[in-house]
């Protein structure tokens, strides 16, 4: 099930973000500005969710979840926070989409001729080899 525009929007409204400064190379700019973004977002709090979303990203994300039920993205590409911001948003987006997808059912296969006559040949020249190996008369 895929989320509509609007949803995409009052979840967007939901996020809690903040700005820290960021690590690794960058130079002085690293030291002064901060312009590493993290994104909050409450699932089981939140209000453009049904119950059975709610269920389903909590059951799916359980891994990525804190203890309060907050899912949390870090974004320190960019150079601003600005382009920080729209790319943790993406992120934390497609992650929610990704895990409101229905898991496909397999469908089960069977193997080809070739592959099961591969198989077996494989194994008649191993067992060859094995005999060969074998000691005579003890």
């Amino acid at each position: 099930m895929m989320l509509s525009e609007e949803t995409i929007e009052l979840i967007v409204r939901e996020f809690v973000f903040s700005a820290s400064r960021s690590s690794g190379p960058g130079g002085q700019n690293v030291n002064k500005v901060s312009s590493k973004i993290e994104v909050r977002f409450n699932i089981s709090s939140s209000a453009a969710l049904n119950t059975d979303q709610k269920l389903l990203l909590i059951s799916k994300l359980q891994s990525k979840l804190t203890s309060g039920g907050d899912l949390i993205v870090t974004c320190q590409q960019g150079r601003s926070q600005l382009q920080n911001k729209d790319s943790a948003t993406l992120k934390i987006i497609g992650i929610i989409q990704k895990a409101l997808l229905p898991k496909r059912k397999r469908k089960p296969t069977r193997p080809t001729k070739s592959s099961v006559e591969k198989r077996i040949e494989q194994k008649k020249k191993r067992s060859a080899i094995k005999n060969s190996r074998k000691i005579e008369g003890f």
